[in-house]
């Protein structure tokens, strides 16, 4: 008896011992499990009444673009770009997928991932005859942000829907640059690059920029503004090429502005861009569908696409703040809106 009692007292000690651990604070444990294949899943978000095959498929463009896998502070990260591209291919595989809605939340990213992204867009677009793969209407619907990259991204699709409350534009190119030599000759620490030619460590971040330098990256930024202002005149051909140089100052607009600049096609919201899809796909009733990787439950259209990349809650007392790719990396060409 008293062998028991003493391990009731024990197990009653260890009880508040845990809870004092935890800070007193009520503490759940969700255990997951792990699905052998990765292959993506797709679940329906909402459907109209009846029985159909046809699909419209939303495909998510959120977040910076870039092609670097993400490092979130727990779980495993995943290259977002090559996330992207697989569900824009199996959607276009999907003979059933009779539209595509890219449900875009982006300020954009570097320029080389935005132009990626958005010549897969055309792919799913224009369809590849190769393959026997035939296009699919695709409606592009601007929810907070589709600025810069976003809308480069948006040149793609047939149409573009977006919330007046949007922000896009950001029509332009910026290259990012920092200089730490004040700070360096302040604590006394200097530099001395051996190189190959006078221009190999030009935008080095250990000195100021020379004018030569400077002129060379302006040569690549004009470059990349060109290849901008050429993907938005093939996408809005009510603008001639002076009208969109004249509003592709680098300036963001609202939803509603754009829409008078002839930047998008109409308001609305994803749901318009749902009934738009239907339309151009030339169907009445079908199901909405989403892709994700195999653990998650989606319960509507805007619920988010990805599985992946849990984040601690927000009573945590870790913090996660990661630094962006395009801040670690001096000198990275971005189709990006940062304010």
């Amino acid at each position: 008896m008293k062998i028991a009692m003493k391990n009731r007292t024990m197990l009653v000690m260890g009880i508040f011992l845990a809870a004092a651990m935890a800070g007193c604070a009520p503490t759940a444990y969700k255990i997951t499990p792990i699905p052998i294949s990765e292959e993506l899943e797709e679940t329906i978000v909402a459907t109209d009444p009846g029985f159909f095959l046809s699909k419209i498929a939303i495909i998510d463009i959120d977040g910076v673009l870039l092609n670097s896998r993400e490092m979130p502070l727990l779980g495993s990260g995943e290259n977002k770009m090559a996330l992207l591209i697989e569900k824009l291919r199996k959607a276009a595989a999907d003979p059933c997928v009779k539209a595509v809605v890219l449900r875009i939340n982006s300020p954009g990213g570097s320029v080389t991932a935005s132009d990626i992204i958005y010549k897969e867009v055309l792919k799913v677009r224009n369809g590849d005859p190769c393959r026997g793969i035939p296009g699919k209407p695709v409606v592009a619907s601007m929810l907070d942000v589709a600025a810069s990259g976003g809308y480069y991204v948006a040149c793609a699709a047939d149409r573009i829907v977006a919330e007046p409350t949007s922000v896009t534009g950001s029509i332009g190119v910026v290259m990012m640059t920092w200089n730490a030599k004040g700070l360096l000759d302040k604590i006394g620490v200097s530099t001395d690059a051996i190189k190959s030619g006078p221009n190999k460590d030009a935008a080095s971040p250990f000195r100021p920029m020379k004018p030569e330098e400077r002129q060379i990256f302006q040569t690549m930024i004009d470059e990349y503004y060109q290849r901008f202002l050429a993907v938005v005149e093939q996408s809005r051909s009510e603008l001639t090429a002076e009208q969109i140089r004249e509003i592709a100052d680098g300036r963001v607009y609202t939803g509603s502005q754009a829409l008078k600049l002839k930047l998008v096609d109409s308001e609305g919201s994803l749901d318009d861009a749902l009934v738009l899809a239907k339309e151009l796909a030339d169907v009445k009733k079908a199901r909405v569908v989403i892709y994700h990787r195999p653990v998650g439950y989606r319960g509507n259209i805007y619920a988010a696409a990805r599985a992946s990349d849990p984040k601690p809650a927000a009573s945590s007392s870790l913090v996660n703040i990661p630094v962006p790719d395009y801040l670690q990396q001096q000198g990275s060409f971005l189709y990006l809106w940062q304010p």
